[in-house]
């Protein structure tokens, strides 16, 4: 069941539907890092509106998904590769025991 939840972003209210609690954590937390993030560039750059500010945090946000995704891509690799390798010990192993 959907629940309405109001959140707050760059000053300015936003009714929301969330469908959990987790999910209401989630975009909880989401808004309270934008508004870190606008705090922090509105005092590195006093003078930019907020669409410019809004402007570097969605930057800032995707460049870090990006990043994130490539190493979740790169763990998930050495993962399977790590995964080939321990099969083929096993494998040694069960055929020096024979």
């Amino acid at each position: 069941m959907a629940q309405s939840i109001n959140i707050k972003l760059a000053d300015r209210n936003y009714p929301l539907k969330v469908n959990s609690p987790e999910h209401e954590e989630v975009i909880r937390k989401a808004a309270d890092d934008i508004n870190r993030m606008v705090a922090k560039y509105q005092e590195k750059y006093p003078g930019k509106g907020l669409v410019e500010i809004l402007s570097f945090v969605a930057l800032n946000t995707c460049m870090s998904n990006i990043t994130i995704n490539r190493q979740m891509k790169e763990l998930v690799e050495n993962e399977a590769m790590l995964a080939k390798e321990l099969e083929g010990y096993l494998e040694n192993i069960d055929k020096n025991s024979r």
